[in-house]
């Protein structure tokens, strides 16, 4: 192949999920010549088959649950929700699975597209094959940076190609709820389709190998988004795993399921929420010395290690330091700079990011769970404190016992609990967990980013009547409980 028909850039991007046009815009607003490889649709995962779908089909969920309980209020709630109009906002929120607005966007930021399968082919050369069944050869100047993102990890069940299960894509994008679906996981993806999918009128029963749900946090949170799940009627199965499933031949006959206690299960659907892959597998990594297949490590500029020449990296869910899309934007950026710092041979400006390394993966990483109640958490879980030897003073409040809360909902149930360093007296995790919590997440995860002291947090007044003054009350009692000792 004649040099003339490789097509040259400065940086190549394969995958043009959120993470990879982060990369993209980054480094086109640096003035190097971008292009973004991708294979299904511009915006990625997130945008039409995760967060965006997800949380369009959770919102009304938790706001009905919410009007529902609320007294004054709950009168007016007669009758259960429109599915079919719930699926109507969860459509215009992916815009119809139609990515032309995405397109639009990287044309305004002067990132070049190319449609089709990406894989690398040697050192900072990628080749495509286009739907067409063309082939289009790229070579990098600088970079290439892989952000292909995950995939649905499938357990060993045999047969699948018939049993034709839903992943979480099939769960956020279905047409209509099933009069009866079975969730196989205990992980976020597992609780937030069962909320959803039980608002939405579907009987669901979860299943799941862990004595309790949502095992990476604090037990009390998942405790309460349990509670709140036998409530709904959700039938929660711990403890036990599929041992056989087969989906009968008739339209109408369903899947049906045998479980390692003997018992016997027929549902509609069967979603397999049960962790996630990276989509390394047909990448080509073995042009560069690599395993297909294999989660990609990199150092804290996001450059993978096991290549030489600092020209491959790999951002966002694909290298496993934190599964998450804001952490992987944040990758993006720090990644993006690094990349025109090295083209430029350190000659950029590239504040505010320093050195040009990520830390938020290893220290302060937020999550929200979407469920009722809401979870969110930042930093160390008291099973991380134990685990990784570091002595800890925990701090637990009742959120509802605030008076913000009782505005909320007079019902409210809900805990908070930060965990404290007790030699720097600086707050190093936070969980939150009751209705409404989402919003007092960037607070913790600024104090532990900002490592700041619990001398300076006393003066960070929180306003009258909201949520937020739980953290005047956790200050309060660990100033108490202190105060014994």
């Amino acid at each position: 192949m004649s040099d003339e028909n490789i097509q040259t850039y400065d940086v190549i991007v394969l995958g043009a999920g959120p993470v990879g046009e982060n990369v993209a815009d980054r480094s086109s607003a640096a003035g190097l010549r971008t292009v973004i490889v991708e294979s299904e649709l511009v915006g990625g995962e997130c945008s039409y088959w995760a967060c965006e779908p997800s949380k369009a089909l959770l919102r009304p969920a938790l706001l009905y649950g919410e009007a529902a309980r609320f007294p004054s209020v709950a009168s007016a709630v007669t009758g259960p929700l429109d599915a079919r109009e719930v699926l109507k906002h969860r459509d215009r929120m992916v815009a119809d699975w139609n990515d032309q607005g995405q397109v639009e966007w990287l044309e305004s930021a002067g990132i070049a597209l190319i449609r089709g399968h990406g894989r690398l082919d040697g050192i900072r050369q990628v080749t495509v094959e286009t739907p067409e069944g063309g082939i289009v050869r790229l070579h990098a100047r600088h970079a290439v940076a892989v952000c292909t993102g995950t995939r649905a990890a499938l357990p060993p069940l045999p047969d699948l190609d018939t049993l034709r299960p839903w992943t979480s894509r099939e769960a956020t994008s279905a047409r209509e709820a099933p009069q009866r679906l079975a969730i196989l996981g205990a992980g976020v993806v597992a609780v937030e389709m069962a909320t959803a999918w039980r608002a939405l009128g579907s009987e669901v029963v979860l299943i799941a190998r862990e004595p309790r749900l949502l095992t990476r946090i604090e037990p009390f949170a998942a405790d309460l988004v349990a509670d709140r799940l036998q409530v709904a009627g959700v039938e929660l199965r711990f403890g036990s795993g599929i041992a056989t499933a087969e989906r009968a031949g008739g339209p109408d006959d369903g899947v049906h399921l045998s479980l390692d206690d003997g018992t016997r299960i027929v549902v509609d659907e069967l979603l397999l929420a049960t962790g996630r892959a990276p989509r390394t597998d047909d990448i080509g990594l073995e042009t560069v010395g690599l395993d297909a297949g294999e989660w990609l490590t990199t150092d804290d500029t996001f450059t993978v290690t096991a290549v030489e020449g600092e020209w491959l990296y790999a951002v966002g869910d694909v290298n496993h330091r934190a599964l998450l899309t804001h952490q992987g934007k944040y990758q993006a950026r720090i990644a993006g700079a690094v990349i025109a710092d090295r083209a430029s041979g350190g000659q950029l400006d590239t504040s505010p990011w320093g050195r040009h390394t990520g830390t938020a993966d290893l220290h302060a990483v937020p999550q929200v769970v979407f469920t009722d109640p809401e979870i969110a958490a930042v930093g160390l879980t008291t099973a991380d404190a134990e685990r990784a030897g570091r002595k800890v003073d925990v701090v637990d409040y009742e959120i509802g016992r605030v008076a913000g809360a009782i505005q909320h909902d007079p019902d409210y149930r809900g805990q908070a609990r930060i965990l404290i360093d007790p030699e720097r007296r600086v707050i190093v995790g936070a969980t939150f967990a009751g209705a409404g919590v989402a919003e007092l997440l960037h607070s913790a995860t600024i104090a532990i980013t900002g490592e700041i002291t619990l001398d300076r947090l006393w003066h960070a007044v929180p306003s009258f009547p909201t949520i937020s003054e739980v953290w005047l009350r956790l200050l309060e009692t660990y100033r108490d409980e202190r105060a014994k000792v």
